[in-house]
């Protein structure tokens, strides 16, 4: 009775123990059945065998570069300091980005030492103006409109360098009135011409004349804030002269050219605007 208990006894262990080897079998990874449609919701909490899948990797946003910001524009006191420290502060823009090589460096070098000459020259000449009043302020004559009663066609310029105006006619009746800087005694001119060129911050290349009684001048200045051309010039006819605006605002309503009319750069930029190709010029003494 007792062996047939103990038999009876070994075979229960054996059945068990094959039982629980035979469910570890089935619970192995490899032999796991895929998800199906019955799956539990993604947001349902994870269990410890999801938590050990990895995430999917997300994609690095692509790198964006950014230019790197301009250099801000000076202020009006930089430029006033600069002026007369003899210092341009305007790189031409056209040219920031040339590498120096050989030839452009030597050209700009010879740029500016020309516009280091006429600032220079343009400094030195504010001490002797009448309309200097120190620590760089200088008397201003705004343009204004003005009754005109001469005829004269619409858009016609009229110079008259005794009284130091120009005045541009605007066809109603009324002109508009600027002051200018003319010709050195021996220089001034009259005449009647027309507009034959319009050009801004024009180059400037004095003339054998100019050069014979101002030897140490630059051969040639390129347009900008140091060319005594300005910021634009009307060329007259086939003549030398030109309507322009000045590196030296100062001596605006003097006796100061070769001949020239010389405008502040506002001014004649303004009339620039206005003025058309062909227009008549009138200049009388």
């Amino acid at each position: 009775m007792t062996s047939k208990v103990f038999f009876a006894s070994l075979v229960a262990a054996v059945s068990l123990h094959s039982a629980a080897f035979a469910q570890a079998a089935s619970d192995a990874p490899g032999d796991k059945p895929a998800a199906t449609a019955s799956a539990a919701p993604a947001a349902a909490a994870p269990t410890a065998a999801g938590a050990a899948i990895a995430a999917p990797e997300t994609p690095k946003p692509a790198v964006r570069r950014r230019a790197a910001a301009p250099a801000p524009e000076p202020s009006a006191m930089d430029r006033l300091s600069n002026f007369f420290r003899g210092n341009s502060a305007q790189p031409n823009a056209s040219n920031a980005g040339a590498r120096p090589g050989p030839a452009n460096a030597q050209g700009s070098a010879r740029g500016q030492d020309a516009s280091q000459v006429m600032l220079q020259r343009a400094a030195s000449s504010y001490s002797t103006s009448s309309n200097a009043l120190g620590f760089g302020l200088y008397r201003v004559v705004p343009k204004e409109v003005v009754q005109f009663r001469e005829r004269h066609a619409p858009g016609t310029i009229l110079v008259r360098q005794r009284e130091k105006r120009l005045y541009y006619v605007n066809g109603d009746g009324t002109a508009i009135r600027y002051a200018i800087a003319v010709g050195r005694e021996g220089a001034a001119w009259a005449g009647t011409s027309s507009v034959s060129d319009k050009r801004e911050w024009p180059g400037w290349t004095p003339t054998p004349e100019i050069l014979r009684r101002q030897p140490d001048l630059p051969r040639h200045v390129e347009g900008g804030p140091a060319n005594p051309m300005g910021a634009r010039a009307l060329y007259l006819g086939q003549t030398m002269y030109r309507i322009h605006g000045t590196n030296e605002p100062w001596r605006i309503g003097e006796e100061a050219s070769s001949g020239c009319i010389r405008m502040t750069n506002d001014d004649v930029v303004d009339l620039y605007n206005r003025t058309r190709l062909g227009a008549t010029v009138i200049v009388t003494r």
